[in-house]
């Protein structure tokens, strides 16, 4: 008869070690990247951990109520969630309440001035050209007398330089019969002059007194702009339309508030495509602000940087122009064309990626007014977060006494388990927080406590393989051998089922409930990971085991108590008679 074929059994018994050995430094890695991030806990979010809510109440323009439709604010929403999203926020939540209305839920440990500053922002985005400019208010006064002039890029590529402070600024205290000068000079250089200032083709003699009139109010306006006090800046250049030279305030990289007044909009925050905050080692560029526009958007931004490289600082600066306020103000030196710009200067990276978020979701197809914003507590969070961890170690404690009382030794190996399933989804859910923004809200601790019993199952399930291999009369190796082909397409059928379920979920739904959705599929993938790379690797070192191997009562495979039938025999033919001979 052949001799049995050997090579099957030691491949499929190969070198537990190796796995033991392989997922043991994945969780000594894991650690340590937490422990070395500074990140040692799980993000949590706004019900457990408290954050900021805003109420945002759609305002439409005069004549045009029929704006404020399901479109338009479906719309809004998107472009807030990019926003929120743009600062590396997760588990916020942005929806519509009644027909009118926005709420935004950021969770604490978010910069939420930041955050509340874009959301909240409600006009659209708007190129303008500068016509002057020049430190306001109680900072002039500190400020030494600004240079005059400002130092244009000379680069040949499409480049708009952004000046580390707003250039070309007058004297911080002129006379105002200077002043008034200065900016009926700058308004008369105005490259694109306000359609306003005539109301017909030829002039006259009132048109011009129309001009005349709207310029004395302009520069009374500009003369009185205190930008340094925040009642000031929220009403600068309120009710100018984009056709209109308006004023409005912006912040240098001082940190000082600078007055400007800006001619016409020349550029519509629609008509930029997109925007990245990039690193640039070129020249020692640093990080910069690269823009795409659109076909007209690119025309538009061709015509009016052409025009603007032709003046003198800081007539030759545009000014980004949102929600009133100016956030940047390049100068150009150059005809920009090709559809493509790019913003340098002194930027770090959180105020370049800062200036891209608000360039690429800047333009909101409705006016939005701040409601209301509240600080969220955890204290209800907190209390349910505390009565969900008693109902899980209930639970867990449970299925541990089972364990312990149906498969006693092999209650070990399922333990163990548990443990480093929970040492993996742990320092797992730290790192993500800081990677990714995941936050851990309550209906995330809900999946993974639903985790612990898709964990215990997968045990089960190969448990009984080899119990059942047993019965059959089987000794404890090949039985574990044998056990794992079937347990593990099992296994693996209802752990993919499981995650198909969690992606389903994740996919369609929003907010919290994408938590619980993201939990359960990371602890399903988790759970297939632990059986493959330590529950039957360690099964497989301790079925060689004295204890384990020779069926201890105690082991939990004892072929007594689970009915085992005795060992297969062959059966062996009589031995023919052996023929004595006689003396």
């Amino acid at each position: 008869m052949a001799a049995p074929k050997k090579g099957r059994s030691a491949g499929a018994q190969s070198k537990p070690g190796r796995s033991l050995a392989l997922i043991l430094i994945a969780i000594a890695a894991l650690t340590g990247g937490m422990f070395a991030s500074g990140h040692t806990k799980p993000r949590l979010g706004i019900d457990l951990a408290g954050g900021t809510s805003i109420t945002l109440r759609a305002v439409a323009e005069p004549g045009q109520e029929s704006a404020i439709n399901k479109t338009n604010m479906d719309t809004a929403v998107e472009i807030m969630e990019r926003r929120v999203n743009g600062l590396g926020v997760s588990e916020s939540e942005v929806q519509t309440q009644g027909d009118e209305n926005i709420i935004v839920n950021i969770p604490k440990g978010t910069n939420s001035k930041e955050a509340r500053d874009q959301v909240g922002t409600t006009a659209k985005l708007y190129f303008r050209p500068v016509l002057t400019t020049e430190i306001s208010g109680a900072d002039a006064a500190a400020t030494p007398t600004p240079s005059a002039s400002s130092s244009a890029s000379g680069d040949s590529t499409d480049k708009a330089t952004s000046s580390a402070s707003p250039s070309g600024s007058t004297s911080p205290s002129p006379s105002s019969t200077t002043q008034g000068r200065a900016v009926t000079d700058a308004l008369k250089a105005d490259p694109t002059p306000s359609t306003s200032a005539s109301s017909s083709a030829s002039p006259s003699a009132s048109s011009s007194a129309s001009g005349d009139q709207a310029t004395s109010a302009l520069e009374a306006q500009y003369a009185k702009l205190d930008c340094t006090k925040e009642a000031v800046r929220a009403k600068a250049g309120d009710g100018a339309k984009p056709t209109d030279p308006t004023v409005a305030c912006g912040q240098n990289s001082s940190g000082q508030w600078q007055k400007y007044i800006l001619g016409p909009a020349e550029v519509d925050g629609t008509d930029v495509d997109e925007a990245q905050a990039v690193w640039n080692a070129q020249n020692a560029a640093g990080w910069t602000v690269t823009m795409k526009f659109t076909g007209s958007g690119g025309k538009k931004f061709a015509n009016i940087t052409g025009k603007l490289a032709k003046n003198q600082p800081p007539q030759n600066q545009f000014a980004i122009v949102l929600d009133g306020e100016v956030v940047s103000d390049p100068s150009v030196s150059e005809a920009l064309t090709g559809g493509n710009a790019e913003i340098s200067g002194n930027f770090t990276q959180q105020s370049a990626e800062s200036l891209a978020n608000m360039l690429s979701y800047g333009a909101l197809p409705l006016t939005f007014q701040e409601d209301s914003v509240t600080t969220v507590t955890a204290a209800l969070g907190g209390e349910q977060l505390k009565a969900g961890l008693i109902a899980g170690a209930i639970g867990l404690a449970l299925v541990v006494i089972y364990l312990l009382v149906y498969y006693r030794g092999l209650s070990i190996i399922a333990i163990l388990s548990l443990l480093v399933s929970a040492a993996l989804t742990y320092t797992i859910m730290s790192l993500l927080g800081p990677t990714i923004g995941f936050a851990l809200n309550l209906p995330a601790v809900c999946g993974a406590i639903v985790a612990i019993g898709i964990t215990a199952d997968s045990f089960i399930v190969y448990f009984e393989r080899v119990r059942d291999e047993i019965r059959e009369g089987r000794s404890l190796r090949p039985a574990v051998e044998r056990a794992w082909p079937r347990a593990r397409r099992t296994i693996l059928v209802s752990d993919f089922v499981s995650f198909l379920a969690a992606a389903v979920l994740f996919i369609v739904t929003v907010g919290k409930v994408q938590g619980f959705a993201f939990t359960l599929g990371l602890t399903t993938l988790l759970d297939v990971v632990v059986v493959f790379l330590f529950t039957k690797p360690l099964l497989t070192l301790l079925a060689r085991s004295k204890f384990f191997g020779s069926g201890h009562s105690w082991s939990g495979l004892d072929p007594k108590r689970l009915g085992a039938q005795p060992p297969l025999r062959r059966t062996r033919r009589p031995s023919a008679p052996v023929e004595t001979k006689e003396a």
